[in-house]
Formats: structure tokens, C-alpha cells, sequence
């Protein structure tokens, strides 16, 4: 049983031959762990950080015990379990735990509100949920009404009161069950686990990720651009419910038999510089606004960055002021790539020894980019395109949601970005923008990002966003949120110096009508700048 899916996946690519990537046709995901058992890892860290330890052979017990207590509530082959858990212990035990007993589990964003997990839960049809006791209040009566959840394991404390479903204890619950758990028979195109977008445009999707695709991330990324080795210790401030973030923390080391640095809580420089004077990670996965905190930070220059020999960003536009500040920090030099969860993880980076400043980077083996206008024509060199990408990691459908299907995924499995791009004549890939991003002012066209990615080079802006603002008379103007290096300012002279600054970087006409300033540009949870809530102020 395949789920319905097994048949819209290629079963060899020119992707997949490019990286020799060969997988079983029964497969299952939770040998990312488990094969460091027969590899000689099992007494090796698997997982440290403040909330504990774990070694290879420990975590993957675990995993054992959390795939017979969902067992044991009565699941079936590809039922989903939704897991709304902070970075601890427990999330990659039960992960792999319900991987390997061959059910879906769901990654959830922690920041969503009921009315929300009452979306997630209705629309995946989870039985089963897992939460740290912190956020398990949010499962009540507004969450779970029309929904099929039946049972709330609670994690790192206390069940609430609270709850509309039956709730577990973990901690006299898990024990009870046996350590050891034949892996379920699953095909390679399987459903294995699924995230949901953002919802930023709409209602969120699910996201389908299949048994083989974290397999075939790592081989195309990690091994091409990280180059994990076993005595690496990777810290991701992205949380693990943020593709990127599962990546960092559970795909790449697991399959390296490296071992992972994990961080509860919210993710503040002062606790994030404990954690790297305490643990000595090296490897650092973060994301542009979270550098930008960093170098700002008190205790920053106290800090000893000593034991990272490197430093990975992605998601958004990575400014100079951003590089310099943290080389400046460091003495290291970011990385910045460009993914999706639609992919899984990156397929455009940049690489330690192959780099341009502000751009997303080169293609990723495994993956085909192709730029390509609005009739799917490619375009050429230094031409402005949208970006389709291709890979045996990429998602085959959004879950009971046809019509975004059909918009994004294309013919041949390739995945339409709607993400505008130049590629120079190296092959680097530099953003432009969003193909609908595209306003008229003054009967000139303009695309905001270019004016924000022009703002945040001047000397006095730490951060910045920029967006489409109607006016009174329905004409369009452009609106900056901005956030400066100095705590006291002249907004008005401010106001026209970085004006001016637009004007003469670009054209007169794109400067922004109105700059509002703020002390921090709102952030979602994983990390990127909240342009919903931007457009609010």
C-alpha cells in the first residue's frame, strides 16, 4: 500500500543519476537513524543540549518505544500523528518512532494558534497528537471540535485540564513498551511524514514528503556543500518544524553519525551563545535577521565562536552588512542558499569556496533549475526568469488541495516557484523577486525587493522591509518598515536621507513615498521577517 502516490513519482532522474543516488524499492525513512547502529555508532552522541543527551543506541530505543505506544492506540498503516513539539529529546524519538511503525507524522509550527490546529488536525485527520505539556492547553475545545483526534501524549510535563482529548503522561506511558521495532514495510514513494506551508497567501497546505526524500536531500546537499563528518556537532537555531531546520538538526548529522546540538525555548543571542560556549558545535545554521540579532547583541564579542568552522544561512537575502558584521564577529564567512518545503531543503547554495555576496548560489547537484518565462520558454543569461526546480526530493501533491497542486506542481514533477531570478554567466543565481511581486508607480513598473535589498545597504538600516502601499486614490506607492543601527534619530531627516539614498542607487521614481520606523520588524516562527504583519503598521 503506497498511499495513491507511489505511481506519480519517477522512479529514476537525471537528477537522481547525476548524484548516483540509489535507494531500495522498499524503504523505509527511519533508517537515517537506525543505520548508525550497524555502522558502529551506537554508543556515539547522537543529541546534547540543555534539555539532555542521548546517544545513537538510546535515541533509537526511544524511537522503538514511541512506535509501539502509537501502536498501541490503535493506528493504521499511514495514519498521521501531529507532533506540535519544541526542540527536545522527545521530537526525533518520536519521529522516527512513528516513521518506523509506519505512520505520518505531522510538523507543526509551535507559534499556531487553535483556530489553526483545528485546520492542521480536520485537514490531516490526525487520531494522535504529541506535545510539550507548554503548549498542550492549546488542544481544547476550539482545537479539536470536528477533528478525529482521540489521544494527546503530553511531553516535559504535566498534562493539562484543559485538553478536549484523552491525554497520556509520556513519562509512566513510554516505559512500558519494548526497546526493539522491526521497521513497517513501506515503499520508497510512500508517504512518510508532511509539513504545512505558512499560509502566508492563503490556507496553509500539506505539504507530502515521501519515505526516500530525506535520504536524497542529504546526498544531494549535505554531502556536496557540508560535508558532515562524525565529529561534527550541528546546531540549527531554526526549529526543527521549519524544513530547514529538520534538515540541519535530523537529517544531515543522523546520516553523517555527527551529533546534534538541540535548543529549547525561544531562541534568544543570550542563550544561543551559552549554548555555543557550552556544547562547541561546529557547524551553525541560522538565517539572516537571526545574524543580524547576533552580531548586534550584548555579549557578542564575549563570546567564543572558536570551535565552528562553519556558518550556513538560507530563506532570505543575505545583505553585506550581514556577512561583514558576522566575519567581522567570527572570522567566518556565511553561506547562503535558497530552498523550499515544497523541496525539502536547499537546491541553490553558494559554497565555501565558490561564493558571490547576495546571491542564492549555485544549483545543487540533483536538481534541475531551469529560468523560464511567463509561456515556460527558458531565458537566457543575465535574463530575468522564473525559477522551476526539479529533484527526487520534491513534494508530488499538496494534501486534499487539487487546485494548488495543479499550480505548483508541473508536468514532470517540476516545482513552479513563482520566483523570480537572474542567473550570470558563473551560475550563480541572484533573487529579483516574487512574479506577482510586480506594482506600477508613476507608470513605472517596480518590484519592492529591489528597493529593499537597496535600503539595506545603507550604513544606518539593520533591517528592513519594503511593500506595495495603496493610497487614498487607489493609486500605488511603496511603503519601508525600517529598523536602525542607532537608538535616537531625526525620523524626518531620516526619512529624506534614505529617500535620497534610494533615488540615487536607483531611479528617482522607486524611492518610498512613506518610511516608518520601528525598534524590531515582527518575525513568524521560523525566524523570517512577518510581512503580513509588517503590512499591518
Amino acid at each position: 500500500m503506497t498511499n495513491g502516490i507511489a505511481d506519480q513519482v519517477p522512479s529514476d532522474s537525471a537528477g537522481a543519476r547525476e548524484i548516483g543516488f540509489a535507494i531500495p524499492a522498499r524503504y523505509n525513512a527511519s533508517r537515517v537513524l537506525f543505520d548508525n547502529l550497524a555502522r558502529g555508532n551506537a554508543n556515539k552522541l547522537a543529541l546534547i543540549g540543555p534539555a539532555g543527551r542521548r546517544s545513537y543506541a538510546e535515541l533509537c530505543a526511544d524511537a522503538c518505544r514511541w512506535g509501539h505506544g502509537f501502536t498501541s492506540l490503535g493506528l493504521s498503516r499511514g495514519d498521521r500523528v501531529l507532533l506540535f513539539l519544541d526542540d527536545t529529546l522527545a521530537y526525533p524519538a518520536a519521529f522516527f518512532g512513528a516513521v518506523r511503525a509506519g505512520f505520518v507524522p505531522l510538523l507543526v509550527n509551535t507559534l499556531t494558534p487553535p483556530d489553526l490546529l483545528q485546520f492542521y488536525l480536520a485537514d490531516s485527520g490526525a487520531k494522535v497528537a504529541v506535545a510539550d505539556a507548554e503548549f498542550a492547553g492549546r488542544f481544547d475545545a476550539q482545537a479539536c471540535t470536528e477533528t478525529a483526534l482521540q489521544t494527546l501524549i503530553v511531553v516535559n510535563g504535566e498534562p493539562p485540564t484543559t485538553a478536549a482529548a484523552s491525554t497520556v503522561a509520556v513519562d509512566q506511558w513510554l516505559p512500558t513498551f519494548a526497546d526493539q521495532l522491526a521497521e513497517a514495510d513501506t515503499d520508497r514513494n510512500e508517504m512518510a511524514f508532511w509539513m504545512y506551508s505558512s499560509g502566508s497567501t492563503g490556507r496553509p497546505k500539506g505539504i507530502v514528503h515521501l519515505q526516500h526524500d530525506m535520504a536524497y536531500s542529504e546526498q544531494a546537499f549535505a554531502r556536496t556543500v557540508l560535508r558532515l563528518k562524525p565529529n561534527d556537532i550541528c546546531f540549527s537555531v531554526p526549529k526543527i518544524f521549519f524544513a530547514y531546520g529538520f534538515g540541519n538538526a535530523i537529517t544531515f548529522p543522523f546520516s553523517a553519525g555527527a551529533t546534534t546540538l538541540l535548543l529549547p525555548g525561544q531562541p534568544k543571542p543570550a542563550a544561543i551563545f551559552d549554548a555555543i560556549n557550552r556544547f562547541r558545535p561546529t557547524v551553525f545554521f541560522g538565517l539572516p535577521t537571526l545574524y543580524t540579532a547576533l552580531t548586534k547583541a550584548d555579549g557578542a564579542r564575549e563570546a567564543d565562536f572558536s570551535s565552528l568552522r562553519l556558518s550556513v544561512s538560507a530563506a532570505e537575502v543575505l545583505s553585506a552588512d550581514v556577512f561583514n558584521g558576522w566575519k567581522s564577529l567570527t572570522d567566518l564567512e556565511i553561506v547562503e542558499g535558497l530552498g523550499s518545503t515544497e523541496v525539502l531543503h536547499v537546491y541553490l547554495s553558494n559554497r565555501e569556496d565558490r561564493k558571490k555576496l547576495g546571491a542564492a548560489g549555485l544549483r545543487v547537484p540533483g536538481y534541475e533549475i531551469a529560468l523560464r518565462d511567463s509561456d515556460g520558454h527558458d531565458v537566457a543569461t543575465g535574463e530575468e526568469g522564473i525559477l522551476w526546480v526539479r529533484g527526487d526530493s520534491n513534494t508530488p501533491l499538496y494534501w486534499n488541495r487539487p487546485d494548488k497542486t495543479a499550480e505548483t506542481i508541473r508536468d514532470g514533477g517540476w516545482i513552479y516557484t513563482g520566483d523570480r531570478f537572474i542567473r550570470d554567466i558563473d551560475g550563480f543565481h541572484f533573487f529579483r523577486g516574487r512574479a506577482d511581486d510586480l506594482i506600477k508607480i508613476s507608470g513605472q513598473w517596480v518590484y519592492p525587493l529591489e528597493v529593499e535589498l537597496c535600503l539595506a545597504e545603507h550604513p544606518d538600516i539593520r533591517e528592513c522591509a519594503v511593500f506595495a502601499h495603496e493610497l487614498p486614490d487607489r493609486r500605488m506607492s511603496l511603503k519601508a518598515v525600517v529598523v536602525t543601527n542607532g537608538r535616537f534619530h531625526d525620523e524626518a531627516v531620516t526619512t529624506k536621507a534614505l529617500q535620497d539614498y534610494v533615488k540615487a542607487k536607483l531611479l528617482p521614481y522607486k524611492y518610498p513615498r512613506e518610511i516608518v520606523f520601528i525598534g524590531e520588524l515582527p518575525k513568524t516562527g521560523t525566524g523570517k521577517i512577518d510581512r503580513q504583519a509588517v503590512m499591518r503598521l
